[in-house]
């Protein structure tokens, strides 16, 4: 009965003996390693020559990482320029003693002179706060785009008038500063480029401290990047295309089938037919198996393809209508909801073996994804042209009803022909074909529809139909 109670006595000492060992572990193996190190540089010696070995060697391993950092430092700091005069001073100054030529010596006054009145420009804090406010991620071609600068001195002396850098695109805009009160604040606006599409790049915002020789050269970066996506200019166009575009959104077509929703006619039975299809009442009248006929429905899906090959376009105005023509109508699609492809030409890379012979179909998820990357398509020489184009969309028009072939003035007839016939009879195909140079209109060319125009308004008023133009 007194053994569990004495028991549960000792079981709280149990903790801080075992505690107490793995302190001892630990300290052991610290005190193990600390030992191996010493052997390894000692060897089995002992006493005060020893100590003063591992003293010598714990100040080397020390001075190394300071001069290695001091090198980092430095390395940041000095220009090209500044490393040439630090290496030629020495040189101009021993050499000039030594062999009595006052203009080597000074020449190393000269240079020294300079590398001091250099280190005296890298002294100092700059304690200011710098704030970048840009303009919206997403901006349409001639859309206002502002980004706002806004400097404060949160310090309690007067700020030293400054130029930060920013830069927007290529380009680096310098943005004059100047002395600020304890807690003062400027703000500067900067207008960002929005002549053409693309994506652009605004900041860091940095300041740079230099001497005026170029010797050395400090920068502080402020804010960070941020990235502005330029859209093709596009219009709201019409979601119907009353005498342009058959609508076959639930729509019957001519193509008869055994099995769908709209009822054509009734006709004999024939080995293979589906029973269920058996009308039965007219099989009792003529006495003649009779099955329903169906005429075939099919969603409305839409194909847009643009071609981006230099050869199909008569300049770089042309190609830039063809990406708004095809935003217009790729956002217009997804808009109303329907099922729409969007795809351009691929690209072969310029040490390519053999050609790439593919689409590259874009995101269609919504407008805006698309128009993101309608922002970064160029044209090339290495591009895919429309006959290849309107091939491979023709192979894969599995349930499109509709195809937009975007082009430009330089191509041809017979070469519209060629293209329209890489896809199914019954696949509307619809040619927009972007000519500032060109009277806009509408013509029937064979059994698809041709549509010139000059600018995105003619766009719209071919997706209204318009007979006068």
């Amino acid at each position: 009965m007194t053994s569990a109670p004495e028991s549960r006595g000792r079981a709280p000492a149990a903790a801080p003996s075992s505690e107490r060992s793995r302190r001892t572990v630990d300290e052991s193996t610290i005190g193990s390693t600390v030992t191996t190190a010493r052997t390894r540089i000692v060897g089995e010696r002992t006493g005060w020559g020893a100590d003063a070995v591992v003293a010598i060697v714990r100040s080397a391993r020390a001075a190394r990482t300071g001069l290695d950092r001091a090198r980092q430092a430095a390395s940041s700091v000095v220009t090209p320029l500044g490393w040439t005069v630090a290496a030629l001073v020495p040189v101009a100054l021993l050499a000039g003693y030594a062999w009595g030529w006052a203009e080597l010596v000074v020449l190393g006054m000269v240079g020294a002179t300079l590398a001091v009145v250099a280190a005296v420009y890298l002294l100092g804090r700059t304690s200011l706060s710098v704030e970048l406010a840009p303009p919206p991620h997403r901006v349409a071609v001639g859309d206002p785009a502002v980004a706002r600068l806004r400097v404060r001195n949160p310090s309690g002396r007067r700020s030293f008038g400054q130029v930060v850098d920013l830069p927007v695109g290529a380009e680096i805009v310098p943005v004059s500063v100047p002395g600020l009160a304890p807690d003062g604040d400027i703000a500067r606006e900067v207008a960002v480029p929005t002549t053409r599409r693309g994506r652009v790049g605004l900041g860091p915002v940095r300041s740079v401290r230099a001497d005026p020789i170029g010797l050395v050269r400090r920068e502080l970066i402020w804010t960070p990047a941020v990235e502005i996506v330029v859209h093709p200019r596009t219009i709201d166009i019409p979601s119907t295309s009353s005498g342009l575009v058959r609508d076959l959104e639930g729509q019957p077509t001519r193509d008869l089938t055994p099995s769908d929703l709209a009822f054509h006619a009734l006709r004999e039975y024939v080995p293979g037919d589906d029973r269920r299809h058996i009308h039965w009442k007219s099989t009792a009248k003529t006495g003649t198996f009779m099955v329903r006929q169906f005429e075939e429905t099919r969603r409305s899906h839409l194909i847009v393809a643009l071609s981006i090959a230099s050869i199909d376009f008569g300049s770089d105005e042309e190609f830039e209508l063809a990406v708004s023509v095809a935003g217009s109508l790729g956002a217009r699609a997804i808009r109303d909801a329907r099922e729409v492809s969007v795809v351009v030409s691929a690209v072969t890379p310029e040490f390519a073996k053999r050609a790439v012979v593919a689409l590259r179909p874009l995101s269609t998820l919504t407008p805006s994804r698309l128009l993101d990357e309608l922002a970064v398509v160029e044209h090339g020489p290495a591009a895919l042209g429309i006959l290849d184009v309107a091939r491979l969309a023709g192979e894969s028009a599995r349930g499109v009803s509709v195809a937009f072939l975007v082009v430009g003035s330089t191509v041809t007839p017979a070469r519209l022909r060629t293209a329209a016939a890489g896809f199914p009879p019954a696949v509307e195909v619809v040619v927009i074909l972007c000519d500032p140079d060109h009277v806009p209109g509408r013509r029937r060319l064979g059994a698809f529809s041709v549509v010139t125009i000059g600018s995105l308004a003619d766009l719209r008023r071919a997706m209204r139909g318009a007979t006068t133009w």
